[in-house]
């Protein structure tokens, strides 16, 4: 039993990893997102623009859903908010159904 144990483990604490990482893309892409809305500028390069294009790519999807049913107020977007604390709610029931 004590293997079983470590792989549930393993796989909660992975589950765990990519919902940490999942939630930075999300954070860098409203980030690069505001910071575009004001006026900011990057100058032009390859590896810049696949950046923001993987954090859109990655992104949009999943903040979709939720811009579907929460409207934005004025200049404020509450979408990706919420979108985060569903996702960590939803992760911390599966992670913890992993453990057991």
């Amino acid at each position: 039993m004590f293997v079983l144990a470590t792989t549930r483990e393993s796989i909660a604490s992975f589950v765990e990893a990519l919902l940490l990482v999942y939630t930075i893309i999300i954070i860098a892409y409203i980030f690069s997102s505001m910071y575009f809305n004001v006026g900011g500028r990057l100058p032009y390069s390859r590896w810049s623009r696949s950046v923001l294009d993987f954090l859109r790519d990655v992104s949009e999807p999943y903040l979709a859903i939720f811009r579907r049913f929460i409207p934005p107020f004025g200049p404020l977007d509450l979408s990706p908010m919420v979108a985060t604390i569903v996702l960590w709610l939803v992760g911390g029931v599966i992670v913890s159904l992993i453990h057991g």
